[in-house]
Parts: C-alpha cells; structure tokens; sequence
C-alpha cells in the first residue's frame, strides 16, 4: 500500500509543493528515506520512529520507503517529521490518507510525540491558500499561519490529539491570528544636541527612503542619530507587513506569530562575513540586508567590514534584491533596504584636530576610507560630515522638535509619493527611474543648469546624477513643492561631499 502526504519545499520566500509517498512492503525490516533529503530530513527516521513508540505504536517488520517527490529538489529541514509521520501513519492503517488529501503538513516531532515548531509556516499556509487546501501545523505556530487568510488551519499539539481531532473524537482549537505589535519606541531626536545639518538630512532619508552616510569623530552621536531613523519612518502598510513577516518565518525569529508594523532595524557588527551580509548558509537562510528589507541596515564602523562583504551590497542597494548562488540552489531574497552607514574620519578619528590627530594625518585618513569602494560610496546618496558636539551644545535645554514633529513630516512626503507612484512598483523617490524620474523628478530650468554645472564640476557619474534628482525630488516634497527647483536642486547637492580619497 502506499500511501500520500501532501507537504512543501522551501526556496527562499517561495514555497513548492512536495508529495511525501509512504510505501510498507514485504521485505527485510528496514527505514529508508529517499528524495534528496539533507541530513536533517534523514534523521526524521529516528524521530518519527521515536514519535510512535510514545503512542504505543510500532513499526512493522517490514520495508518502509518514504519517497519525497520530485526527487530532483533538495529537501531541507526537519518540517518534514510531521507529513513522513501521517504518511507512515497512513500506510499502515491508523489513519485515512483520503482524508488528508486536501491538507498540507509541516512541523518537527518531538522523540515524545510533541509537534514543535520549525521554521516557514506562514509561507506554508500561503501557499495551501493558492492550492485551495487547509494546513496542519504545530499549535505554537497556529495563530502565524492564521495570517494567510481563508486558510483552514489544524494547529495540534502533539500527534495524539492530531489523529483524535481527525477522527472525530477530539476537537482541537481554531487558532486566531496573531498580534499585530506596536512598535518599540526608541531615541527621540530631541535627545541630539546641535547637529542641525544631520537632522536634516536624516530627515531626508527617511522621507525619500535614501542611504545616507555620517563621517564625524568618536563621540559625535553618529549611532544616536541612526537609532532616531527607526521612531520617524511610517509604519509598514499591511502589505509590506506580510512580507517583512515572510522572512522571518523563513528565518524562524517570528514567534507567536506576531507581526509588527514597525520597519526592521538590523545593526551586524563589523566582524559580520559576506553570508551573514547576504545569506547563505547550507540552508541558504536570509542574510542581515533581507532581514532589513523595507527597513534600515545600519553599518556602524563601515570601513572595519570586510570590504569583500561590503562590496557583496553593492547589487542589493541596485536591484532590492539577493541572489544567493550555490551547488545545489539558486534562492533569491527581497532586499530593498535603507543603508545607513557611520564612519569615523580616520582610523584614530580625530582629523582636522590639530591637539588630537596623529602624526600620519592627513595621509591615515586616506589609507583608512580608501577600504570603501568607490562604487559603494556611490550608492549613498547623502553623505553628512557630523561635527564633534561641545560643551557649550550638551548644557542647552533639549530642541523644541523632536521625533514626532519630524515624523509627521516624513508622513506627509510619503503620501505624497505613494499617490504619485500609485500602480507601479516603486514605493518611493529613492526608487525613481525611467520614465517616472523623468515625470516627476525634472527640475525647472534654473535647477537644471545647477545641477548640470554641479555635475561636471563634481564629476558625478550617470548613478550619482540621478540619486541626485531623486534627493532634489525629496526636499521638493517635504516643502509641499510640486515642482523640483533650484533651491531643492541646491540642498540636495550640498549632501554629495564625498570624504577625500588618496
């Protein structure tokens, strides 16, 4: 007899259909498990078995084979315990498979027969809505599932109550969905003192969605300020939400299914090596620039990345997404981020200090920026020069304007551009082009010779000429300005300074 169990393979944040196939044969006694399965698959032989032996069950004496099919796609995981389980259940007669054909089945076995979770369960529960059937999962896990709507959803315990609900004999709980978090609150702007051309330019950023770099001395509030970014960004649409969420069920880290609307903040420490960066991994997980999608990567101490790492960016900031390349699989991850990136001047950080450089400068301050690439500084549309605040600046009373004020600024650019954008795919200026740069983004005549003369004198490259257009398009926006003008035009350019290279 053999008998089918409907589950799913996970490619990235794309979900494929997997058809568990149980056969119990006359033969030699013998667990096989075949189908490319990795190492963690090939293990759910002793849990399953482990599994039974706590309800009281045993294998029979004969040939067991679990065929994954197709056999051609690598198999990853241990959420494939729970479908090898009912599968094996099924052929030898304590369930019926007829009943299971219309559910999908994912989760882990405990060795006493406990469902405990795994990870990927919401992109599961998405993908049995468009094959139109239900999903069984571990009740840790019921209420992210609940999150694909429409989606029946058994969310069991253990195997125990799973078979008596699927008899008849128990009813398990309709899981609800999760709760919706509100966001953790974090600096607020009125915390910076001085640093009036910062703010300003952080503003920017988050109003037009730009990478923004921050050079200054140690003790300058160049963290500070990129801790403020999170408390003035809008929240995520329900959309965006979803999907930020989908990484992280793929990632395992979202737990209860709870979801935020609250824009991801990802800060790795410079020791971070390219597959952290960028995933990979045996299982190819999502790397740190995917975990922020539609959020901020923050990059403190950037010239102390491996420049390897930091280059391995440099496609992610173009195209918003990774593609994470290996042996046996080619898995793309979104990845539309807001870099925000700190760096001291130098490696002593105190250029321009006659009391506190050291003996190398100028010359240290060349060696020490010229481990960023020329092509990443490209891709970071404003770069700030964060002066060290004085005495004088820390005993003023806090600024009138904090992140609330700012925040609601940064709100009503981004209608603004979202009504500008509506039916495409761009979700702000900072993702202008073609045609839509054109429309929107053209500055009137006195704008254009600035910008042109500007851009010959600044040798600003084809990307840098339109990052600029884009920023220019940004402040015209957070002056209320349908059209982009000179004094837009102006601003925008004066955030082009880059640091000296040698």
């Amino acid at each position: 007899m053999v008998a089918l169990i409907s589950t799913v393979a996970y490619l990235g944040l794309e979900a494929r259909s997997v058809e568990v196939q149980c056969q119990v044969a006359p033969g030699m006694p013998r667990f096989t498990v075949v189908g490319l399965p990795d190492k963690a698959v090939g293990e759910s032989r002793e849990r399953v078995q482990a599994a039974l032996m706590a309800m009281g069950l045993s294998l029979p004496p004969k040939r067991i084979t679990i065929n994954l099919s197709p056999a051609d796609l690598p198999k990853e995981g241990s959420h494939y315990d729970l479908p090898i389980a009912l599968a094996l259940l099924a052929a030898m007669g304590v369930t019926d498979a007829e009943q299971l054909a219309d559910w999908i089945a994912v989760g882990e076995l405990a060795l006493d027969g406990r469902i405990v979770p795994s990870p990927g369960v919401l992109l599961s529960a998405i993908h049995a809505s468009e094959e139109e059937k239900g999903l069984i999962c571990p009740r840790a896990q019921g209420a992210e599932a609940r999150w694909a709507s429409g989606v029946p959803v058994i969310a069991a315990p253990d195997l125990v109550s799973l078979l008596n609900h699927l008899k008849g004999t128990q009813s398990l709980p309709d899981p609800q969905p999760g709760e919706v978090e509100p966001g953790m609150p974090g600096p607020d702007l009125r915390q910076v003192k001085g640093q009036e051309t910062a703010k300003r330019a952080l503003e920017i950023a988050a109003a037009g969605g730009h990478n923004l770099l921050l050079v200054g001395p140690p003790g300058a509030g160049k963290s500070l300020l990129a801790s403020c970014l999170p408390g003035i960004l809008p929240d995520l649409l329900p959309n965006e939400a979803l999907e930020v969420s989908m990484i992280a069920s793929v990632a395992g880290t979202l737990e209860g299914g709870r979801i935020s609307r609250q824009r991801p903040f990802r800060d790795p420490h410079h020791s971070a090596s390219i597959a952290a960066l960028t995933g990979g991994g045996l299982k190819v997980k999502p790397g740190e620039v995917s975990m922020a999608h539609l959020g901020v990567l923050f990059l403190d101490e950037l010239p102390e990345f491996q420049r390897a790492a930091l280059d391995s960016l440099r496609q992610p900031l173009e195209t918003g997404e990774v593609s994470v390349a290996r042996a046996n699989a080619h898995v793309t991850y979104p990845a539309r981020v807001q870099l925000i990136a700190a760096m001291n001047p130098c490696r002593c950080g105190h250029l321009g200090d006659p009391a506190l450089a050291c003996s190398r400068a100028p010359r240290c301050a060349a060696d020490y920026q010229s481990k960023v690439s020329g092509p990443l500084l490209d891709r970071i549309d404003l770069h700030v020069e964060v002066d060290p605040v004085s005495a004088a600046d820390l005993a003023l009373p806090p600024p009138a304007e904090g992140s609330a004020e700012v925040a609601a600024r940064v709100r009503r650019a981004r209608a603004v551009q979202t009504e500008r954008l509506r039916g495409t795919k761009m979700r702000s200026n900072a993702d202008l082009a073609g045609d839509a740069l054109d429309t929107h983004a053209t500055p009137d005549e006195a704008g254009r010779k600035l910008l042109l003369q500007a851009a010959e004198a600044m040798r600003l490259s084809a990307r840098g000429y339109t990052r600029m257009l884009r920023v220019a398009r940004t402040v015209a926006d957070l002056s209320g300005s349908e059209q982009v003008g000179r004094i837009h035009v102006a601003e925008a350019l004066s955030y082009r300074r880059q640091p000296p290279r040698a």
